[in-house]
C-alpha cells in the first residue's frame, strides 16, 4: 500500500483528519479537503515538489500560518494526498471483486493501477515508509484483496501478492516518468537516442567479454519498455500462484 513518513507528534490527530475531517468553514472560508483538493491540483499540474505550505496556502486564499491550523505539516498534508488520490483508483470503474477469474482480476488491478498512476505521476514521488491508514487507501486495500480470498492463498500471500503487484508497477511508473523528463531534456525520441548510442557504444565495448548482454541488447535496441516490464511481472506471478493452487470456480 502507498505510504509516506509522518512527522506528526500526535499520530491520532493524523487519524482523525483522515477518517472524521471537519466539514465546518472556519473563519477564513477554508476546509481540509479544500485544503487537499488545493494540494492535489498542484501536485498534478507541478510535481510534488512544488506542493509547499505556503504554495497551498496561496492557492486556497489563506495566510500560511492559518494553514497549520488545519494541517500540522507538509508529511501529514503529503499523507492526507495520497489517501485521497489512492481512493480514486476504482472511482467510475469496477471493483476487482466484481471480475473473474482471479488471474483476470489481478491483471486489472495492475491496469488500473498503471492508468492511474500515469494521471497522477506525483504519487511514485511520495515518501515510501509505513503504510497510511486513511479511508482511500484501506478501502482500495480492501477492494484489491476480494479477489483473491477464498481461493487458497493464505492472508499473507495474499497481502503479499498485492504487494508485489503495485510495487511492479509503482516501479514501471518511476521508470516512465525518467523516459518522460529525458526525452523532452534531450529532445530525442528513444529510437533516435539509441541510433545516435549504439554505434558508440558498440565501439566503447570492443574487446569486453559481455557477450550475453550484448546479444539481448543489441536483440531490443531501445530504451526499455516499463509497461512490458510490469505486464511480463505480472503475469510471472500469475503463473507461479496458479501452480500452487487447486483451482476454484476456474
Amino acid at each position: 500500500m502507498p505510504s509516506a513518513s509522518s512527522r506528526a507528534t500526535d499520530p491520532g490527530r493524523l487519524i482523525d483528519l483522515m477518517w472524521n475531517p471537519s466539514t465546518a468553514v472556519g473563519r477564513s472560508g477554508a476546509t481540509v479537503a479544500g485544503i487537499v483538493d488545493a494540494a492535489l491540483a498542484i501536485a498534478d499540474s507541478d510535481g510534488l515538489e512544488a506542493v509547499t505550505m505556503r504554495a497551498v496556502a496561496d492557492r486556497v486564499g489563506i495566510g500560511a500560518m492559518t494553514l497549520y491550523g488545519y494541517v500540522p505539516g507538509k508529511a501529514e498534508l503529503v499523507e492526507l494526498m495520497v489517501d485521497a488520490v489512492v481512493g480514486r483508483t476504482y472511482e467510475g470503474h469496477q471493483a476487482p471483486g466484481e471480475i473473474t477469474p482471479w488471474s483476470d482480476a489481478v491483471r486489472y488491478v495492475a491496469q488500473r493501477s498503471w492508468d492511474h498512476l500515469l494521471e497522477h505521476p506525483w504519487l511514485v514521488e511520495a515518501p515510501q515508509g509505513r503504510p497510511i491508514l486513511g479511508p482511500g487507501v484501506c478501502r482500495t486495500y480492501e477492494a484489491e484483496l476480494r479477489p483473491l480470498d477464498g481461493i487458497g492463498l493464505t492472508d499473507l500471500e495474499m497481502d503479499l501478492t498485492v504487494s508485489a503487484v503495485r510495487a511492479a508497477v509503482t516501479n514501471a511508473v518511476q521508470w516512465q516518468n525518467g523516459l518522460v523528463a529525458a526525452r523532452s531534456r534531450t529532445n530525442l525520441a528513444d529510437d533516435q537516442w539509441w541510433a545516435l548510442h549504439g554505434p558508440r557504444l558498440a565501439g566503447a565495448m570492443a574487446g569486453e567479454e559481455l557477450p550475453v548482454s550484448s546479444r539481448v541488447g543489441q536483440s531490443i535496441a531501445n530504451a526499455g519498455d516499463p509497461e512490458a516490464t510490469w505486464r511480463f511481472t505480472v503475469e510471472a506471478l500469475i503463473e507461479s500462484l496458479s501452480t500452487r493452487l487447486t483451482p476454484v470456480g476456474e
